[in-house]
């Protein structure tokens, strides 16, 4: 990561912030120079470290416990950081989740799953955060390479991404008047512990070896890379976008 501190002083918020490419974002937002609040739901130990590796980089951090699929939870989130830093400059959408399924195989819970903590959580958040974000803010969300082709098993999880890269173009229409510039990376498939949680992990992985231009999968922080980009001072003239970070796979 660049670790020249055009961000000193900015609040930022990472939703699923305590481990993969999420992790990777908030440790490379510290380095320069942000102050951090990252999101979790299931381990407080992993939240622990986060924090604590976060904090080497002399900023501020904390952890705040919450389901970012039920809405009802997102507002505290908000007003921790108001109660803490007064504002938020930098919103970082990243917690996903969703069950495996074919799109003639979708159910009520795989439906609300992935549509909840995916697409709505998104809108949801950015509702909250509006009111605490100084002009010429930023919103990066994440996506995947499922919103706009087929990977077997993957509907519910992609139809929600789908919907969340919409999202995104219309926040970015309605927050444009006040510079809040909202934008969406989409990652290939990139060594996570969500990419080796597909039931056909070992296939797919040889499969988009062989199908990519370079010839590998991708890491977790060269997605950080282009979100922390976003989140900065130079893609101020960038929104309403969503880049794709897959090394050239969807060019095939």
């Amino acid at each position: 990561m660049d670790e020249c501190k055009d961000l000193a002083g900015k609040i930022a918020f990472v939703s699923g912030g305590t481990k993969g490419i999420g992790l990777e974002i908030a440790v490379g937002l510290a380095a320069r120079g942000a102050n951090v609040v990252i999101n979790y739901f299931r381990s407080r130990d992993a939240a622990n470290a986060a924090v604590e590796k976060i904090k080497t980089y002399g900023v501020e951090c904390y952890a705040h416990r919450a389901n970012i699929g039920n809405h009802e939870q997102i507002p505290g989130i908000f007003e921790k950081i108001k109660e803490n830093f007064g504002r938020l400059d930098i919103l970082i959408s990243n917690a996903a989740l969703g069950l495996f399924t074919n799109a003639l195989d979708i159910d009520d819970k795989a439906w609300h799953l992935a549509m909840n903590t995916n697409a709505q959580a998104l809108l949801f958040s950015v509702q909250q955060a509006a009111p605490i974000m100084p002009d010429n803010g930023r919103i990066v969300a994440l996506s995947s390479l499922g919103s706009q082709r087929y990977i077997p098993g993957y509907a519910a999880i992609g139809v929600s991404k789908a919907a969340l890269e919409n999202m995104v173009r219309y926040l970015a229409y309605e927050l444009a008047p006040r510079r809040i510039a909202v934008n969406c990376v989409s990652g290939g498939f990139i060594d996570t512990d969500a990419l080796r949680g597909f039931p056909n992990y070992d296939d797919l992985v040889r499969e988009v070896v062989r199908r990519t231009p370079f010839g590998r999968i991708g890491r977790p922080e060269e997605v950080a890379s282009v979100v922390i980009f976003l989140a900065g001072p130079h893609a101020g003239w960038v929104t309403g976008q969503t880049i794709i970070v897959d090394g050239g796979y969807s060019l095939a």
